[in-house]
């Protein structure tokens, strides 16, 4: 019971790429990034196991981006074709690759990575994959016209993707979609049709996280326009839980969520936000434990998950580190004292 669980990214050491930096440089090449991105990971798999975290993951070290460096390994993009762009709906412009041609997948792009990090850890792994809309949502297209239809082409190559990644081991494969937030009438007319697209016959645990953004400047900017609660989550969630998906994240630590919306997925698990990803507080055992004690009041302790509300690259590894030990503790003091 309250199976602990990092929703997406950690922190890469200050050794291995530049720190606090969503798409920080890398400061190793060849051989040597390689055997760093190991090591990093090897490290985040002992703290995630010493914090007695049940669920774990990578902490997406290998990558320097969530959505693009999946894309790099995705033929049909033109790299070097910038485009400027507004990201989730223009809450801050980025210049991006360009989709020139059909999609194609010539080989898997995170297999190899994953394979030695299941070689690591007897543990429930759980590999994380950027969603259809969010990638749509993240790079420029100059090919298909329709947001819908390239989306649809992501899907499947996501989810020839997320078989292998499978076969190869994962215990859950969950689907990063913050652009889900942010979108709500497209999430109920296409993108939960791609989001089952890109699931379609996974027979592991099926996720998908939705967040209210990195803790980076323009997001808190966001948040503050947002009101005393933030209601996003309802317009989306009771078709989620007519979706295929098995579990769903939702930001809770020090947000404004009315957690009354978890009402919505009553056929679902509920990966509950314990832990912000803001670097000015580290979360108590005690704090962690009181969310999830409010959760349950709408939901069966059974089918609550604790977890980060997103990712973590853009702080500290000593804080990262400190609130995963926080989430562990938290859970832990939850089932002693909770159920």
């Amino acid at each position: 019971m309250f199976e602990s669980t990092i929703a997406g990214s950690l922190p890469r050491p200050d050794w291995l790429a530049e720190p606090e930096k969503l798409k920080g440089g890398w400061k190793l090449e060849g051989e040597e990034l390689k055997e760093g991105q190991r090591r990093a990971c090897r490290e985040w798999i002992e703290h995630q196991e010493q914090a007695g975290i049940a669920v774990l993951t990578d902490g997406e070290v290998y990558r320097r981006h969530f959505v693009h460096s999946f894309l790099e390994g995705i033929e049909g993009i033109d790299q070097d074709k910038k485009t400027v762009m507004g990201i989730r709906d223009n809450r801050y412009d980025l210049e991006v690759p360009t989709v020139t041609e059909a999609l194609r997948r010539p080989a898997s792009v995170f297999v190899e990575d994953f394979k030695y990090t299941r070689s690591l850890t007897d543990k429930p792994l759980k590999i994380t994959l950027p969603g259809p809309m969010t990638i749509c949502d993240t790079i420029a297209d100059a090919h298909y016209g329709s947001r819908p239809e390239m989306a649809m082409a992501f899907a499947e190559i996501l989810n020839t993707e997320a078989k292998e990644l499978e076969a190869a081991g994962a215990d859950v494969v969950q689907f990063d979609e913050p652009a889900f937030n942010v979108f709500m009438k497209d999430v109920n007319e296409w993108g939960i049709d791609t989001l089952n697209r890109a699931v379609e016959g996974l027979q592991c645990t099926k996720a998908v996280h939705i967040c209210y953004g990195y803790g980076i400047e323009e997001n808190i900017r966001w948040k503050e326009t947002l009101g005393d609660e933030w209601r996003q989550y309802d317009e989306i969630f009771p078709a989620l839980n007519k979706s295929a998906i098995d579990q769903v994240s939702l930001e809770c630590a020090s947000s404004h969520v009315p957690l009354s919306v978890m009402r919505h997925l009553s056929d679902k698990q509920i990966m509950v936000g314990s832990v912000a990803v803001t670097a000015d507080h580290v979360e108590t055992p005690e704090e962690v434990a009181a969310t999830i004690k409010e959760a349950m009041k709408y939901v069966d302790a059974e089918r609550i998950l604790p977890c980060t509300n997103c990712g973590m690259t853009p702080i500290s590894y000593e804080i990262a580190l400190a609130k995963v030990q926080a989430l562990g503790a938290g859970a832990e003091l939850a089932r002693k004292t909770l159920v």
